[in-house]
């Protein structure tokens, strides 16, 4: 797989190695991004820049990783819900709900999208996304 398809391409599969390429890239660049806007050395609204930026290609190697899994790339949208779960203010409900709703919600959909991307592998022969997942050349 080349560079552009595993950052622009939703068709196909990728594996999990490529996946934590791009999750690892993904943070370090978020990191030093809002690190740098902390130290003002850039404005706060560039950093937020980087992330929609960083949305499509992000999109793109989540989508082709639930495909190596057999899932259709609609799962997601789980990420976006915990996102606006997490997000919201919920102190109108009551304490439970509000943590609920809130923290607990969230945090199980984050860490169940992360053990089904990057710790299970994906389905070893053809399926209907396409043959197995190739690896990226990371060589331009």
């Amino acid at each position: 797989m080349t560079l552009q398809a595993w950052g622009f391409s939703f068709r196909g599969r990728l594996g999990r190695r490529d996946f934590w390429v791009w999750l690892v890239l993904w943070l370090v660049v978020m990191g030093a991004a809002f690190l740098a806007a902390d130290r003002r050395w850039v404005e706060i609204q560039s950093a937020a820049f980087l992330i929609v930026f960083l949305l499509w290609p992000t999109s793109a190697v989540l989508v082709k990783r639930l495909h190596d899994r057999n899932r259709a790339g609609g799962w997601a949208f789980l990420l976006i819900l915990a996102w606006v779960l997490a997000a919201g203010n919920w102190q109108m409900l009551p304490s439970l709900a509000s943590w609920t709703l809130g923290r607990l919600l969230p945090s199980v959909i984050f860490v169940l999208m992360l053990v089904e991307c990057g710790f299970l592998p994906g389905t070893p022969d053809k399926n209907r996304f396409g043959p197995p997942a190739e690896p990226v050349r990371y060589r331009l």
